[in-house]
């Protein structure tokens, strides 16, 4: 697809956000010093804000979980194992609904795989000889 403006923005201009950005970058020093002043202080606002750069965000670890479930099985029974699991407590609920979305997702795979099983097949059987 073409451009709608195909000359565009010459190079080399310098746009606000990059303006800004060069602004802060020539007093980057002061201002952090200045925000762990104010956290040291005892600045909650600038304490949140000091911690929020050292210290990256702590993410959600699932626990390990085990507990039966046969591959062998139906996609439907497997999910109904997931479910055994959560009701006698074995697997948490937001585990739970994890795996039965991972199960969804391996049904759905397995549905187009076998769709195109049977497109090749009729093609072929529509192929005259």
């Amino acid at each position: 697809m073409k451009s709608p403006n195909p000359r565009g923005r010459p190079k080399g201009i310098v746009d606000k956000r990059q303006k800004l950005q060069a602004a802060f970058a020539d007093d980057a020093v002061a201002i952090a010093k200045v925000v762990i002043e104010a956290a040291l202080a005892g600045d909650m606002q600038a304490c949140s804000i000091a911690l929020a750069r050292l210290a990256a965000p702590l993410k959600a670890v699932a626990e390990r979980v085990e507990f039966e479930l046969d591959p062998a099985r139906p996609l439907a029974d497997q999910a109904q194992q997931v479910l055994l699991a959560v009701a006698a407590g074995k697997v948490d609920p937001e585990t739970g609904k994890t795996l039965i979305g991972c199960i969804q997702s391996l049904s759905g795979i397995r549905a187009v795989e076998n769709l195109e099983e049977r497109i090749v097949l009729l093609e072929a059987k529509a192929v005259p000889a």
